[in-house]
């Protein structure tokens, strides 16, 4: 006698026939796994998605900005200088992302014309500064271009807002009289809210501050930016990096405190995710197993006549242990759908930014496989197990 044989494509019929034998069961039960994998993702999504808007507000605090200042020297308590070389040391050293650094010109004031009163200097500092402050400060223009947009040892300038209102500029292309030069406006900056400081700041490049202000070259505030995760180590590096001769001359910031609410805020996501993702595959689980006990239940006469057909144990296994698969992915496929959709709903709602991670999408739907087939596999080995007689003689 030939041996019985059960294709895939007929495994899988038989698995999907036996959910379309009995529609209702088969809904409610994949709306239970369902409800409990959309639970899962919209937690996920809401708290990656609120983690994501709490990033950028902290963004705007500068949680990974460090800056160096001259210190005092320890032995005569007067200030030091840093060295001509301190940004271009600190660019050089393990972990810094972007440096830049300004240095204020003493007894260098900006009026708006070589006939203004003198002392009408409107409280305005001038500062010599790089190209790259705009990037390491994650400034932004609200007029015209800047400064690398102009020769180097042009004389142009770039004004803080409020520079700009005091002095009366309205547009790009305008001149300020500034130490005993004409400098040509470039842009104005809007509100720097990692640089206050820069509202009432005079911009110039530091090449023509040397050509036309006297600057030496000294700066006398750096700002660097590194990786949330190396602001640390980065901070014990810099002095020796500013002034290797002399670091103890040197003034670091500490870290912002809002860098270590960051790190708590992700800590508790990820404790709350991971048992928030477990009750839910619990709850589904349970679910399968329910249905699929009750079916074997009910389909003894069904099993009893296939194994009277020659159909064999691994072969009723196998049909069972499908079926369970089929109803926990089409649940965990529908839950997905559905908290992603109630998380984008919720984010709209609050204008914060949708981020669902797609792995929690993929490892929600694949968990739930997993765990559909461990709990139907109690039932797929139950219906296995009925002797033939026993299952055409219910009723």
């Amino acid at each position: 006698m030939k041996a019985s044989r059960l294709r895939g494509a007929d495994l899988l019929r038989l698995g999907a026939n036996g959910l379309r034998t009995r529609p209702l069961r088969a809904v409610l039960s994949a709306a239970g796994i369902a409800i409990g994998i959309a639970a899962m993702i919209a937690v996920i999504g809401i708290s990656t998605s609120s983690q994501a808007n709490l990033d950028a507000e902290l963004d705007k605090l500068g949680t990974n900005l460090l800056t160096v200042e001259p210190g005092k020297d320890p032995e005569t308590d007067m200030p030091a200088a840093l060295p001509t070389s301190a940004v271009q040391t600190i660019t050089r050293t393990d972990g810094v992302d972007t440096v830049s650094g300004t240095g204020k010109l003493e007894g260098v004031n900006a009026y708006r014309n070589a006939r203004t009163d003198p002392a009408e200097s409107n409280a305005l500092t001038v500062l010599a500064t790089d190209t790259r402050l705009l990037r390491t400060l994650e400034a932004r223009l609200r007029l015209g271009s800047w400064l690398d947009q102009a020769p180097d040892r042009y004389p142009t300038a770039v004004l803080g807002r409020r520079a700009a209102n005091r002095l009366g500029i309205t547009d790009a292309g305008e001149n300020v009289w500034i130490g005993d030069h004409h400098f040509t406006v470039l842009g104005v900056l809007d509100p720097v809210a990692l640089a206050p400081e820069l509202d009432t700041a005079v911009l110039v490049n530091d090449k023509a501050a040397k050509q036309y202000l006297g600057y030496d070259g000294r700066p006398t505030k750096i700002y660097e930016r590194s990786a949330d995760e190396m602001v640390e180590t980065v901070r014990t590096l810099l002095p020796r990096a500013a002034n290797p001769e002399k670091p103890q001359h040197v003034q670091v910031s500490r870290p912002s405190d809002a860098l270590k609410a960051r790190q708590a805020a992700e800590s508790s996501f990820d404790g709350l995710l991971v048992g928030l993702g477990a009750v839910a595959l619990l709850v589904g689980g349970i679910g399968v197993a329910n249905t699929m006990v009750i079916a074997v239940m009910e389909r003894r006469g069904e099993i009893g006549l296939r194994r009277a057909l020659g159909a064999t144990r691994p072969h009723i296994t196998r049909q069972f242990l499908v079926e369970a698969l089929l109803l926990s992915c089409l649940g965990g496929l529908a839950g997905a759908t559905l908290g992603a959709a109630v998380t984008a709903g919720y984010a709209l709602t609050r204008g914060w930014p949708t981020a669902v991670p797609l792995t929690a999408l993929g490892a929600g739907v694949a968990a739930t496989a997993l765990i559909g087939a461990i709990a139907g596999l109690y039932p797929a080995l139950r219906a296995a197990r009925t002797p033939p007689t026993v299952a055409l003689a219910a009723p």
